[in-house]
């Protein structure tokens, strides 16, 4: 006889979630990310003794009405929103599909692709910003995310592990 939430063997039977990133490990992720990708350009611009605020800078021209004012405070703002925004999608990527480190990394290049190349084109401030500090920062920052929210999948691009619901057959008490 089997009660109710146990199986034949006696174990007690729980309904088992599918493996996904968290909202807080996604946060705690997009905080790591923010913070620790744009070491890159940074240490480009120290090493060349440019400004190293200068893409935070060049970020508040997005902000309508700043295009050709640069400003440190709107561009942080904008780092954060756009860091938020991204760290949002590669977590619900990583849903889906296990990225990891690696998958990060491409994820990030997408990104570059996007940030840099088709929407900052159109922004003298972002042109002006040296390409490959700035790839840099967004390779890494997809894969501290890739990292930081994956999944108990062992191979980039490989589904994320999905554990089924396990179904107990519940028969009544009695004789």
């Amino acid at each position: 006889m089997t009660r109710r939430g146990t199986d034949r063997t006696g174990r007690t039977a729980h309904a088992v979630r599918p493996v996904r990133p968290s909202l807080s490990r996604a946060a705690i992720a997009g905080v790591a990310a923010t913070v620790l990708s744009g070491a890159p350009s940074t240490m480009h611009a120290l090493a060349t003794g440019r400004d190293p605020f200068a893409a935070t800078r060049a970020a508040g021209t997005l902000v309508p009405g700043r295009r050709d004012r640069p400003g440190l405070a709107p561009g942080a703002v904008v780092h954060v929103l756009v860091s938020a925004t991204w760290t949002t999608v590669l977590s619900t990527v990583e849903r889906r599909r296990h990225l990891g480190p690696a998958g990060g990394m491409l994820a990030g290049a997408a990104d570059a692709v996007v940030d840099l190349e088709l929407a900052g084109r159109r922004y003298p401030a972002i042109r002006s910003l040296p390409r490959w500090p700035q790839w840099l920062d967004h390779l890494a920052f997809g894969a501290v995310v890739g990292a930081m929210t994956g999944s108990a999948s062992p191979t980039p691009g490989a589904p994320a592990r999905r554990q089924n619901r396990q179904r107990v057959a519940v028969r009544p008490s009695g004789p």
